[in-house]
């Protein structure tokens, strides 16, 4: 590529010149190419270790002038082709330019002027990505792909120095982190190290520091573990490892491929050594912690934060920490962790002003709020630009609480892109048929538990009055710190959180603590759209949801009536069409029902939002992947704090049989009602922290008895007597039966345990936990269980497919693996369908896995046992679609091994089926044969194909025969009938007899075929004849069929059209030679095809080889007119050169012949004559040695690619 002038001062050190003219000289490096001795090693060694960018471009190209000792560098290039394109372009335009100039000094600035003006232009139509990319990191990414063999999709993030230990050796190289791969290079002394890991394949990634390997980081595959160390900066790069592992984890779990972030704000200058696509990871970090501390929606970006102070009013001090402003938020959370955290939304701001700055109060910020809240930021340290941003993003934000009706059709900048299309907006006058959902419905104003409770007289006990002391405590609270989405949240606010939230402000306080009322405030309208949408139609989630409704909380009075069921149904409805990914998933039934007795039908569904989508994510899908990884991470945390009980639990494996049902419905399930929702209030506060510390906290406290437990059984019961009896003495609810309370059996009542005394023991205990930890355990134990689930799966499928395929168990897996592979490789370097039509979660594992024909060409070729040279890209095709059953234009895994295991473990007679059904219709298309309609009309002159007639009239005869058994058994039992419907519904097995006829235009092709399979094999001469002797025969079978069909035709015809009298008067010799001459032509077609030469001999035997071949069709016919035979092999093979029937002037006797057919078993019969052709389709393949060979062509490309043209062609002679 051209390069911004350089000046070069030693231009022959370690370079070496090739081309030279009075102006520029062509150098190669001397490192690069074979040869170059001592010098060449140390100089490749030093490129490496040093990243001299020499490496990247082993050509140059200088600019001299006269007897000058200065060089200008003005090109480079990877390869010689590159560097020889920009040398021919020199000489050809500026070469005769610069002869006319007297001054040195003006052809160095003329040079300089005009390179710079090409990589301007280039530069234009450069894209505004790779703009913001500097040039080292253009080259490192050139570097990568020449290296590793990477199309241009594949995008690299950063690299970084290192040594990769190879054995107890280190390799100091090069780690390039791409979007889907983790590659390492390393060239010291003459010894090559290339290494590329798919981030799919990483099962374990860990930093850690033995006595072997100092501070590294540690790569593991199912197969092996790869360590590289000595990083200047390991913590980032181990960060960076995290994020790219993670967004392929995403990619295994969900199917889609990663997107780049085009609406990053650029920087305002080209940072050195870093890409944007790590700008992009970068920002997503920070997006995700910011929006975790926060509770934030999933489009909530973080557009920027500042150290700053904020003047707490209950306090009277002035609070350190950090303002962080996103589009739609204003946020401060204090560098002591609970002492201060405050959330303003945009939406709420009225003023935004720069108060004066003073010695105690420099550059102070006060921000007023609709609610007359006002804030009062200090400290910051670029005022003047914050306040801007916050005037940008007021101007952007709509004002949601005018509550205009017509306001709910705009979209929010907060809505999130899991959004499905918004229901259309009713005109004026307009009313849906049925309206599921109304503002008017009970459910729509208040909790179900208002609603129960509401008739029930006033209860003046010592309950009541705690609790009335509970509400008084938070008003208080909302006095001092404020009330809604404003309000400063303090440890004195989880004070009041772990004490239990009165019934009375649970839903608010459950709604502001989880994010959920800012967007309900921002999307008014859209839960009642979604309902009407929603409502009706029938899908796997609503037929789950019926299933369920009536099991959700059973004991519970407000569940035991419709009004309670039919609310239960809306927001569960409703969120599975919002969400079709999750859907709906057992347990979030459950959840759902405690929600709805708190808050509205609203509040509930987002609420269930929030939990879904970002406190319990993953939780609810499919394959319950996040309460999977949690359960890991709690099996972690037990070994790390409770490490003699771990190993116990261990030995018995109740740990994962436990905590899955706590995670899943955060311990209301196994739990008292009114103990497991002050655990809920907790959760709501705190997050997933709190349910890890009580289940700790439960493991403690039955530690003794857990230790002398012998089975697993007797572990359960333990443990489900002591969540039994966790109650809430402070509950002013009427006492609900809990259904697990018949576990509590024996002689002797168990101990209460005070759920109140449970929270703070956990907190006493175990409150250290933080939450970037957990974050931390959890990335380690998803990859762990997203490969475990991958597994899983290819044992599933192997499982149910073995039964159906010869090929063994450790085949079909390394076949899984090959297909998946590819699979995934179509989500990340495009396709030409999306991911998510390829990826079915909710087919069987079997099915979900699909490739396009382009894909399955590339495995076919690899794999198949069928060679055909050039013509096996047309063989491929072929079977794709015949393996494509229902036309989608993509296979499974099943029909692929379908597919393949015919060609390996079938007969001959299955091999031959196969082959011949691939020159038949579906498989043959239209397009490939000049007679399609022709070939077309053969098969539908009747609406009834030949085969299906001949089953049609075996069926009359069946039938006949039953009407004859009818007569004579007048009574039949109930067990005939079965017998019949099971015979009806048993798969009917496809016979020899049931293969339509082939007609010749097909015949033709399948000649081609089995000529271009024969090329490579080492009997080929044999199967030339052989395949001759059979094609003539099959001709002249062919031949003697027409006569019977024309004289049966004849009786029925008024007259035939003269075209037709011609050809019926030549006789049978001469009719058999227009068969000949059409075969022979598509064997000089196929012999032209394949243009791969023979191992040893040279072109006049290769013709030789041609024209013994071609004749012998004919001459082993032993045709009876001998002159006509010799003259149609003559123009047969001529025509031959431009395809069978390759246009108007084709001799009429080369025309195919409709009315020309022969049947499989008449195939069959004559290839079973020749013993060349019988032991070749009997002999066995052994498809391990081709998928070995497979997953070793990437190696060979890689080495292939990274050698430079000039280096192949003195390889190649």
């Amino acid at each position: 590529m051209w390069i911004t002038p350089e000046e070069v001062l030693l231009a022959n050190a370690l370079w070496v010149s090739e081309r030279a003219n009075p102006f520029f000289i062509l150098q190669r490096r001397k490192g690069h190419g074979k040869g170059g001795g001592i010098t060449g090693l140390l100089v490749g060694t030093l490129d490496v270790v040093l990243d001299s960018s020499a490496r990247v471009a082993p050509y140059r190209i200088l600019h001299q002038t006269g007897d000058s000792q200065l060089f200008w560098s003005i090109a480079c290039g990877s390869s010689r082709k590159e560097i020889t394109e920009h040398w021919e372009w020199l000489e050809t335009n500026l070469l005769q330019t610069l002869s006319i100039f007297d001054n040195d000094d003006d052809i160095t600035t003329f040079v300089k002027g005009k390179i710079q003006g090409i990589i301007a232009e280039e530069n234009k139509s450069r894209q505004a990505q790779e703009d913001e990319d500097c040039g080292k990191f253009r080259e490192a990414e050139l570097k990568m792909r020449k290296l590793f063999g990477m199309p241009e999709e594949e995008k690299l993030v950063n690299y970084y120095s290192c040594s990769y230990w190879k054995g107890r050796v280190p390799r100091q190289g090069w780690l390039y982190l791409s979007v889907n791969h983790l590659c390492f290079y390393s060239f010291l002394l003459g010894k090559e190290v290339t290494l590329v890991v798919q981030w799919t394949d990483v099962t374990q990634l860990d930093k850690n520091a033995t006595l072997v390997f100092p501070e590294s980081v540690r790569v593991s595959t199912r197969d092996t573990e790869h360590y590289f160390s000595m990083f200047l900066n390991i913590n980032d790069t181990f960060k960076l490892m995290e994020q790219l592992a993670n967004i392929a984890m995403r990619q295994l779990l969900d199917n889609e491929g990663f997107a780049a972030d085009r609406s990053l704000p650029k920087p305002c200058k080209t940072l050195k050594n870093v890409s944007a696509l790590k700008r992009d990871l970068d920002a997503r970090a920070k997006n995700e912690r910011y929006r975790a501390l926060f509770r934030l929606t999933q489009d909530e970006r973080l557009d920027g934060h500042t150290d700053c102070t904020l003047w707490t009013p209950f306090a009277k001090m002035h609070v350190v920490g950090q303002m962080f402003v996103s589009n739609n938020y204003i946020c401060f959370a204090s560098r002591e962790e609970d002492l201060c955290q405050l959330i303003i939304p945009l939406r709420e701001v009225s003023i935004v002003e720069k108060a004066d700055s003073s010695s105690v109060l420099p550059s102070p910020l006060s921000i007023s709020t609709k609610n007359k809240m006002t804030f009062l930021f200090a400290n910051l340290k670029d005022r003047d630009f914050l306040v801007q941003r916050i005037s940008d993003f007021l101007q952007r934000t709509p004002d949601r609480l005018c509550g205009l009706a017509g306001q709910s059709e705009t979209p929010s900048p907060s809505t999130p892109t899991s959004l499905p299309p918004t229901p259309p907006v009713l005109g004026a006058g307009e009313l849906p048929q049925v309206q599921h959902y109304s503002s008017s419905l009970p459910t729509a104003k208040q909790g179900l538990l208002s609603i129960y409770q509401k008739d029930q007289p006033e209860d003046l006990g010592p309950k009541a009055t705690k609790e009335k002391m509970k509400e008084e405590s938070w008003n208080i609270h909302f006095f001092e710190f404020g009330r809604g989405v404003c309000m400063y949240r303090t440890s004195k606010t989880r004070d009041l959180v772990l004490k239990g939230i009165p019934e009375s402000l649970r839903g608010e306080l459950w709604l502001l603590f989880s994010g959920a009322q800012n967007e309900m405030a921002t999307h008014p309208g859209y839960y009642a759209e979604l309902v009407e949408a929603a409502m009706g139609k029938c899908t796997l989630a609503t037929e789950e949801i019926e299933r369920d409704l009536h099991r959700s909380m059973p004991e519970h009075h407000a569940f035991q009536n419709e009004m309670g069921i039919a609310a239960l149904r809306r927001v569960l409805t409703a969120y599975a069409y919002r969400n079709p990914g999750i859907g709906y998933c057992q347990a979030m039934n459950i959840v759902t029902s405690v929600l709805l007795l708190y808050c509205t039908e609203e509040e509930a569904f987002w609420l269930l939002v929030a939990l879904c989508e970002r406190m319990l994510p993953d939780y609810y899908n499919t394959r319950v992947v996040g309460a999977l990884v949690d359960q890991g991470v709690f099996e972690e945390l037990t070994r790390e704090c409770l490490p003699l009980l771990y190993e116990h639990m261990q030995e018995l494996g109740v740990i994962s049989t436990i905590s899955l049902s706590w995670f899943l419905t955060l311990f209301l399930s196994v739990m008292p009602f009114d103990s497991a929702v002050l655990l809920v209030d907790c959760f709501f506060y705190e997050g997933i922290k709190v349910i890890f510390q009580v289940s700790l906290a439960v493991l403690h406290a039955n530690m003794e008895q857990l230790l002398a437990c012998t089975d697993e059984g007797e572990a359960m019961t333990i443990l489900g007597r002591y969540l039994d009896n966790v109650v809430n003495k402070q509950t002013v609810s009427p006492p609900i039966p809990h259904l697990h309370a018949l576990l509590t059996s024996g002689d002797e009542p168990p101990p209460e345990i005070d759920v109140f005394e449970l929270i703070k023991t956990s907190y006493d205990k175990f409150g250290s936990l933080r939450a970037d930890v957990i974050e931390q355990m959890r990335f380690k134990q998803r990859l762990k269980v997203i490969q475990s689930l991958e597994d899983t799966a290819k044992r599933s499928v192997v499982r149910a497919i073995m039964t159906e395929s010869a090929f063994t168990i450790e085949e079909l897996e390394d076949l899984y693996v090959l297909f998946k592979a590819k699979h995934i490789m179509s989500c990340y370097w495009g396709a030409s369908s999306t991911a998510a039509e390829r990826h079915d979660p909710s087919l069987p594992y079997l099915e979900q896995y699909r490739i396009d024909c382009g894909q399955f060409g590339q495995l076919f070729t690899a794999m198949a046992p069928w060679s055909c040279g050039m013509h096996t890209a047309t063989l491929s095709t072929r079977l794709f679609r015949l393996l494509d059953l229902n036309k989608d234009s993509l296979i499974n895994f099943k029909e692929f091994v379908t597919g393949l295991s015919g060609m390996y473990h079938g007969d001959m007679t299955e091999k031959l089926k196969l082959l011949y059904k691939l020159h038949l219709p579906p498989a043959l298309c239209p397009e490939e044969a000049e007679s399609a309609l022709e070939a077309t009309q053969f098969f539908t002159d009747d609406d009834t194909p030949q085969g299906e007639e001949v089953k049609e009239a075996k069926e009359m005869g069946e039938a006949g025969g039953d009407s004859d058994e009818k007569k004579e058994e007048k009574v039949k039992d109930y067990k005939y009938y079965l017998r019949m419907w099971a015979k009806e519904k048993e798969p009917k097995k496809e016979t020899i007899k049931d293969l339509p006829r082939m007609n010749q235009e097909q015949f033709i092709e399948l000649c081609k075929t089995l000529y271009n399979m024969f090329s490579e094999d080492p009997q080929e001469q044999e199967l030339y004849h052989a395949i001759a002797t059979v094609a003539s025969l099959l001709l002249r079978i062919g031949e003697v069929g027409k006569k019977f069909t024309n004289n049966g035709s004849k009786k029925s015809e008024l007259q035939a059209p003269p075209a037709e009298e011609a050809i019926e008067k030549e006789d049978s010799s001469g009719e058999a030679g227009s068969g000949q001459s059409l075969v022979s032509k598509a064997l000089a077609e196929a012999q032209l095809e394949n243009t791969t030469p023979p191992a040893n001999g040279s072109d006049e035997e290769a013709k030789d080889d041609t024209s013994i071949s071609s004749y012998s069709v004919v001459s082993a016919g032993s045709l009876q007119c001998e002159d006509i035979a010799d003259d149609t092999v003559l123009i047969g093979c001529a025509g031959g050169m431009g395809g069978a029937g390759s246009g108007n002037d084709c001799r009429r006797g080369s025309a195919p012949d409709a009315d020309w057919s022969i049947s499989f078993e008449q195939v069959l019969a004559s290839l079973l004559t020749e013993p060349a052709l019988v032991n070749y389709f009997e002999k066995k393949h052994d498809i391990k040695s081709k998928m070995a060979a497979y997953k070793s062509q990437r190696a060979v490309e890689r080495q292939i690619s990274s050698s430079s043209d000039h280096e192949l062609a003195q390889l190649s002679t």
